[in-house]
């Protein structure tokens, strides 16, 4: 068993976006030399989202509009109780923690196993600054 570790750098100038990062994820599979195992995507800040779903850009709107309903941005401390630390971005903490933080992703013959559709995606909901994505593939 042997294990591979990879780091990508996101700058997303967008408050909120959704970046296919389908093919940097399999650049590190190929990268890793692993044949048979599991690859896991992370997104390594607070305020940011990995997740799997359909490349369509219909969803990722409706995404971005549901999750604006569900927590609206507002900077003010009124809404959420965190930026009354002086942070504005409580409501990024909140669609991080319905986006998910993670992904894990079978590797078989070498490439991600994948069902028909599935893609892989970074959320970023406090964007404006550098992010980093963890890929860690683990197996033979």
């Amino acid at each position: 068993m042997k294990s591979w570790t990879k780091e990508l750098w996101l700058d997303v100038p967008a408050r909120m976006d959704i970046i296919k990062i389908t093919s940097d994820v399999e650049a590190a599979v190929r990268e890793s030399g692993i044949r048979e195992g599991l690859c896991l995507v992370n997104a390594m800040h607070i305020t940011a989202s990995v997740f799997i779903n359909d490349d369509e850009p219909g969803l990722h709107a409706d995404y971005k509009r549901w999750l604006e309903e569900l927590a609206p941005f507002d900077p003010s401390p009124s809404r959420y109780a965190h930026n009354r630390t002086g942070e504005d971005n409580g409501d990024a903490h909140h669609k991080r923690q319905i986006m998910g933080r993670e992904v894990v992703i079978a590797v078989t013959d070498g490439r991600l196993h994948f069902g028909p559709w599935e893609q892989v995606f970074y959320g970023e909901f406090d964007g404006r600054r550098k992010k980093r994505v963890l890929i860690k593939v683990i197996g033979e």
